[in-house]
């Protein structure tokens, strides 16, 4: 059975998994995709959470409801920072972060 710890690590252990991925990645693309992993580990535990905590039913649905939301704002960050990045590679031909860094034409 499945208890609320194990939803918690497996959320700590995504978040780390983004953490590390946006420190060490290069790629604007890949650092993207890490932060959409953190995001759904912060998902993970508002379900967890809304799952397990001692309430009536009624007010569980409130983790599921924040979490959509936070799906709703990530698509959105995704599709902009999506179209940023094609802007960059088309004006300067590389997502490299280092190569970006200074925002200068």
């Amino acid at each position: 059975m499945i208890e609320l710890t194990h939803l918690q690590i497996l959320s700590a252990a995504l978040f780390s998994i983004g953490v590390y991925g946006v420190l060490a990645r290069r790629s604007a693309v890949l650092v993207l995709i890490s932060i959409e992993l953190m995001l759904n580990a912060v998902n993970v535990n508002l379900i967890g959470l809304a799952a397990f905590v001692d309430r009536p039913p009624e007010a569980r649905v409130f983790g599921q409801v924040l979490a959509v939301f936070v799906i709703t704002i990530s698509a959105a960050e995704l599709g902009l920072a999506f179209a940023i990045i094609l802007r960059l590679f088309k004006n300067r031909g590389s997502v490299n972060t280092d190569e970006i860094g200074e925002l200068k034409w």
